[in-house]
């Protein structure tokens, strides 16, 4: 929605004007990688390693792991986005093969990081002897802490938008070195420009749905569900499916809104089918788990209530010491009989004591 800078004051727009690349002397610094710099750590250190070291899996077992699934993953998103967009200058990407990999301009589709990342999690598991599952709950973890931290990369940047728009939470991008998408205009230019097939005019406001922001709000909400089934101590493998379901469906919504991805077949965009697909698949196995109670990935078949809560599993040792400790305290004799002068009686006879006779 373009509104002319006379009229600023009529829609409450956001305006962002912050440059994307942070100079620090000679230094160029990206927000983009900064927040995904961020986002890693957080969900290295407030999701994955807590949660493995549970079931014993050391730190440097974890930070390992991490590391291998963190470079998977950046490849399998960036090469996802490359096959749903076109590089910013237009055209194609054989006429533009250094963009391919230049992710500091933004462009990370995330679908492609699960579905590369997500089974090299569960071949590293194997290889390394822990149950699938159980890593497959981690990247769940790790996703929904380090994904909202990233979208702020995005926004700042400018390169996931949604439709345009004069609602009151609508972004409007000022500064000339935003990584705009073909199509989409950049706000108070003293002349017009071509961005893709659109004409950008001059002394203009553009306000356009902040589609980023959209993506960090439903990860968060995921996370929240993902907290409550962890208090509710469910069995290994329920975080990730329940995640892949419930991020399937968030992004079949979401993308309604978003404007900067083309639709490839019955209105629908490219993520919108691959969110169906893998929605579809979920569902079914999900169910099969619940029923069945049985988890075979990466490793020999684990029954659900085996893995329910590491603290379950930690108590039944204590409890038979226990049942041990009354069964050697009903033996002894009974001082009461000393004090009559008489002999001690016998110890009263346990369940135990007698199937040994």
């Amino acid at each position: 929605m373009a509104v002319t800078l006379p009229a600023l004051l009529a829609p409450a727009i956001i305006h962002i004007n912050i440059d994307p690349v942070l100079h620090v002397g000679g230094l160029a610094i990206h927000w983009y990688g900064v927040m995904y710099a961020i986002a890693f750590w957080v969900g290295l250190r407030y999701g994955v390693v807590p949660f493995l070291s549970k079931y014993g899996i050391s730190r440097q077992q974890s930070e390992s792991m991490c590391f291998w699934v963190i470079i998977v993953g950046l490849l399998g998103a960036r090469l996802y986005y490359v096959v749903q967009n076109s590089p910013p200058q237009g055209g194609s990407w054989f006429s533009h093969p250094g963009e391919i990999l230049a992710v500091w301009h933004g462009g990370m589709a995330f679908f492609g990081a699960v579905i590369v990342a997500l089974p090299f999690a569960v071949f590293l598991a194997w290889r390394r002897g822990y149950n699938g599952w159980l890593i497959g709950d981690a990247v769940a973890l790790f996703a929904v802490l380090g994904q909202p931290i990233g979208r702020i990369g995005n926004v700042i940047n400018g390169d996931i938008l949604g439709h345009a728009s004069t609602l009151p939470w609508a972004t409007a991008y000022f500064n000339p070195n935003a990584f705009l998408q073909p199509g989409f205009c950049l706000s108070g230019q003293a002349f017009p420009t071509q961005s893709g097939a659109v004409t950008c005019a001059a002394n203009t406001v553009y306000g356009y749905q902040p589609a980023a922001v959209y993506e960090a709000l439903g990860t968060i909400l995921i996370g929240l569900v993902l907290w409550q089934l962890l208090i509710r101590r469910v069995a290994v493998g329920i975080l990730i499916l329940v995640y892949l379901e419930l991020y399937a469906v968030s992004q079949f919504l979401i993308f309604f809104l978003r404007g900067t991805e083309p639709e490839v077949g019955l209105g629908l965009k490219q993520a919108q089918w691959t969110a169906l697909v893998i929605g579809l698949l979920v569902v079914p196995v999900l169910v099969w788990v619940r029923r069945r109670g049985l988890l075979m990935w990466g490793g020999e078949p684990v029954l659900v209530s085996t893995l329910a809560a590491p603290e379950a599993e930690e108590a039944e040792p204590a409890a038979a010491e226990a049942a041990e400790t009354a069964e050697a305290e009903a033996r002894l004799p009974d001082p009461a009989a000393f004090e009559r002068g008489g002999a001690p009686a016998e110890a009263a006879e346990t369940p135990r004591s007698r199937t040994r006779r």
